[in-house]
């Protein structure tokens, strides 16, 4: 399907072994980069984070020894970037919102993967799901909770995301928390009074694991949960985080569950140098890509 405005979004090289187009398919996973960082409070950058992504992936091999699946197998469609407002996000998500209101990702197998950007553009995505699986259950991997009812006099601040997304849930859904090790003593006890936060690594596993089948999951990732010794590219890093083996054990549950979409972001390519943190984060979006088949 054609999608009017399309055209105006901005070109850059597809991931691999996606094509480029200015159209949304049925049955096909869709990449979207969402290149803002207008409400970062520490280090910016991460608006370079989804072309940092793409060109990085062409050092990857399209086979995943992980899952055994191959991305040159899936219908992968890569739409470039939105049109960004660098002050503005609220008109870049009206963008999004725009560009796909009049979709049905149910009847028509349209999945997206969402390019960061800072957290707050998480929002567009996951109120689209949220508004087309009733019953979905949120993923939220992170280093920080994400609950302030805003930060430093923005309400859809990079810090406030989860709340936001938090007033558009009913009790149909589900919030699933874990890698959250910074944040305010309210935020930590919103979590354990609404039981969103797994206390260990098994308990995420075995919470997801013990979801029915065909529950639709949607994965929203700050890659600032994984420890910055593996992933410093990053601008809010926090010391304690998680492995990409870890990562993989939760991907290979999600691959044999209704696993229907994600956001990956915080990805701040020039605060590493090496490159390493494109990279690791390139891989990731291609397991991600691949259990979402």
């Amino acid at each position: 399907m054609k999608i009017k405005d399309l055209k105006d979004m901005e070109s850059s090289r597809p991931f691999i072994s996606s094509r480029s187009e200015e159209a949304i398919y049925k049955n096909a996973i869709h990449y979207v980069g969402f290149c803002f960082d207008g409400t970062v409070s520490f280090r910016p950058g991460s608006r370079f984070g989804p072309d940092a992504l793409r060109d990085a992936s062409f050092g990857l091999e399209t086979y995943s020894s992980y899952l055994d699946k191959d991305l040159e197998d899936l219908s992968l469609i890569d739409i470039g970037n939105l049109p960004i407002y660098p002050s503005n996000w609220l008109k870049t998500n009206t963008y999004f919102h725009e560009m796909t209101k009049d979709l049905n990702l149910i009847k028509d197998h349209i999945k997206f993967i969402t390019f960061g950007g800072e957290h707050s553009i998480s929002y567009g995505p996951i109120r689209l799901y949220l508004d087309q699986y009733k019953d979905l259950v949120i993923i939220h991997l992170d280093a920080h909770a994400d609950l302030r009812d805003g930060y430093l006099g923005e309400k859809y601040s990079h810090a406030s995301i989860i709340r936001r997304v938090a007033d558009h849930m009913s009790d149909q859904n589900e919030l699933i928390q874990y890698g959250i090790r910074s944040g305010l003593k309210s935020e930590f006890e919103w979590m354990k009074k609404n039981k969103t936060i797994s206390e260990s690594l098994d308990h995420l596993l075995t919470k997801v694991k013990n979801l029915p089948d065909d529950r639709p999951i949607y994965l929203t990732l700050d890659l600032d949960y994984f420890d910055p010794a593996f992933l410093p590219g990053t601008g809010t890093p926090e010391a304690g985080g998680e492995d990409f083996h870890s990562f993989i054990r939760l991907i290979k549950i999600l691959s044999q569950k209704n696993f229907v979409g994600a956001d990956v972001v915080e990805l701040a390519p020039m605060l590493d140098a090496s490159g390493n943190s494109n990279a690791f984060a390139s891989k990731v979006v291609r397991e991600i890509t691949l259990a979402l088949k």
